[in-house]
């Protein structure tokens, strides 16, 4: 089951790693086969509700307390069908009962929380205050779900998004702020400081609920040793979008990749891609290639940036 996810790619290749079929996603009702869980996650979603339009901030409306209303749904109408004699068909496509206590659950959420509280002029300092409520929140869905059987947690921690091109364009940067790689220390300080407060709600979830098996995954530090030893690694360009338009990150925030721009008078499709995606970290100035998410996701399937330190293949064992 995925709830909150920011980068499905990395899903998708842990289901490959698996040797699974891809997850359906829950709205996506027709043809569907969910007897392998389903995706509940949806871009640009959040912990807490933001109380605005998907077109008014670009955040979806469908944050974390709503995606955990849909599971919730999904749960009881799977345990309805299965009580019912004559529907065969609809047995075949859902999971069965016991599968929601053998599921992992896995979680990336949290990153877009800290942006909008810095795209709506709050202070670094005011939206370090929020971070209380946002993993508060987080932790009452996990207790929750741990309470409907679910035992077996995947919880990734937010990336360096002070490197991202969204970001460093939008937000006003002295020269002082700028580390020697081009990201801006004190936004990527406040990741650590939200990753630090999960890794401690991470830590007492696991004192309150003793049947549970909880991987803590630190998808900062590989996506920082990705940017910061881009050329190492085979990336170019590590600051720059792929797909994009303008200015020193190639990115424009009122015309993103697939909008169209008036260049010299004429209407152009901001859609055509850079020579070569497969060596650039960034696609569209907010998500990860797929050679990106691909190269982070080989550096923590082997558990090598997990606590406990186990393989993915291993995550719905409880370590004792």
């Amino acid at each position: 089951m995925i709830l909150g996810i920011i980068s499905i790619f990395l899903l998708t290749f842990a289901a490959e790693s698996l040797e699974l079929p891809y997850l359906s996603a829950y709205l996506d009702a027709l043809g569907s086969n969910f007897t392998h869980g389903a995706n509940f996650a949806t871009a640009g979603s959040t912990i807490r509700p933001q109380n605005t339009t998907l077109h008014q901030s670009g955040f979806s409306p469908f944050s974390f307390n709503v995606q955990w209303y849909q599971f919730n749904d999904f749960h009881r109408r799977v345990q309805n069908f299965r009580t019912q004699k004559d529907n065969e068909v609809f047995k075949s496509l859902m999971p069965k009962t016991e599968d929601f206590s053998r599921a992992l659950y896995t979680f990336d959420i949290g990153q877009n929380d800290l942006t909008a509280g810095l795209f709506q002029n709050l202070t670094i300092r005011q939206v370090r205050e929020s971070v209380t409520d946002i993993v508060g929140q987080f932790k009452t869905v996990i207790k929750d779900i741990y309470n409907q059987g679910g035992r077996a947690f995947w919880v990734h921690n937010t990336g360096p998004f002070g490197c991202l091109p969204y970001v460093l364009d939008r937000q006003p940067i002295t020269s002082g702020q700028v580390d020697k790689y081009g990201c801006v220390g004190p936004l990527n300080q406040l990741a650590r400081f939200f990753n630090r407060r999960l890794k401690e709600t991470v830590d007492q979830l696991r004192e309150n609920l003793p049947k549970a098996a909880i991987t803590y995954v630190d998808i900062y530090s590989a996506k920082y040793t990705l940017i910061t030893q881009a050329t190492r690694n085979g990336f170019n360009h590590p600051l720059r979008a792929c797909c994009g338009h303008g200015g020193k990150y190639n990115y424009n925030a009122h015309v993103g990749c697939g909008g169209k721009a008036k260049i010299n008078g004429t209407e152009v499709l901001v859609g055509k891609a850079c020579a070569d995606p497969t060596v650039i970290i960034n696609w569209d100035g907010v998500h990860y290639t797929q050679a990106a998410n691909k190269w982070v996701f080989d550096q923590i399937v082997n558990g090598s940036f997990s606590d406990p330190p186990i393989p993915l293949g291993s995550a719905c064992h409880r370590q004792i």
